[in-house]
């Protein structure tokens, strides 16, 4: 439970259960840039601003995990100069906002296929995993390179492998087992499924974040381009959140 008002003529907090686990679909940093006439690139640093931001204000109202799709298996088709520039963020994230989160208790992970990364990506994710693996606090969740379909067939091709070396027999697969083969398998438990998927900036599709894991999650679209979205923003798709009711399928 959280508790917080909602501007000036607000007399009482509002108290409302927060969702364990977030995903963001963050769009709409090159309509924002356009939109004010700079280069797509501005809208993708804007972006990080405003992913520090919302991180902060998610760990402080009590949220577990955040996961956040930065950069889809599909997003290499992109300009290959917006791609390079891209890439350049978490090496730029790692020296401008891991210390902070760093000191918020907030620990960083990646999901996504590692392979194709450039070096010095892959080099400033894996620094960020190693300098925050102690904290207690929040798990940022960083969706890059990551496609659910690709997820999937990633997680069938090493089941099957391990049902070939006798690690456990087939008839013994079953949503946990195939959940625990899913980039979220290093997770706990109750924390692997988003409660509340958000998406920005107008767009109402997932997109291949997350198939198997947002079953039953609640979607909350916004008109508000990524690089604006800020903690007024998320209390108002946690308040949306608290309207709905959750029946996993029952009555």
């Amino acid at each position: 439970m959280f508790s917080f008002g909602f501007g000036k003529k607000q007399t009482e907090d509002i108290v409302l259960e927060v969702p364990k686990h977030i995903a963001i679909i963050m769009d709409g940093n090159g309509r924002w840039a356009k939109k004010r006439m700079q280069p797509r690139i501005m809208g993708h640093k804007a972006g990080m601003d405003a992913l520090q931001a919302v991180t902060k204000s998610a760990s402080d109202m009590g949220v577990k995990v955040l996961t956040v799709y930065a950069f889809s298996t599909e997003n290499w088709s992109r300009p290959e100069k917006e791609v390079k520039f891209i890439m350049n963020l978490p090496v730029e994230f790692y020296d401008k906002y891991v210390p902070d989160l760093h000191a918020n208790n907030v620990k960083i992970q990646m999901i996504g296929d590692h392979t194709r990364l450039p070096e010095a990506t892959l080099n400033a994710l894996q620094k960020a995993e190693e300098k925050t693996k102690n904290n207690t606090g929040l798990i940022l969740n960083f969706a890059l390179n990551y496609g659910g379909r690709d997820e999937l067939t990633r997680a069938v091709k090493s089941i099957v492998q391990d049902a070939l070396d006798a690690k456990f027999n087939p008839g013994d697969i079953d949503e946990a087992v195939i959940a625990d083969y899913l980039y979220t398998g290093s997770l706990p438990d109750r924390l692997r499924d988003p409660d509340l998927v958000i998406r920005t900036s107008g767009e109402i599709r997932l997109s291949n974040f997350l198939p198997w894991q947002t079953a039953y999650s609640e979607l909350y679209f916004t008109d508000i381009a990524w690089p604006d979205f800020d903690e007024q923003a998320l209390k108002e798709a946690i308040v949306e959140y608290n309207r709905r009711h959750r029946r996993f399928g029952g009555i």
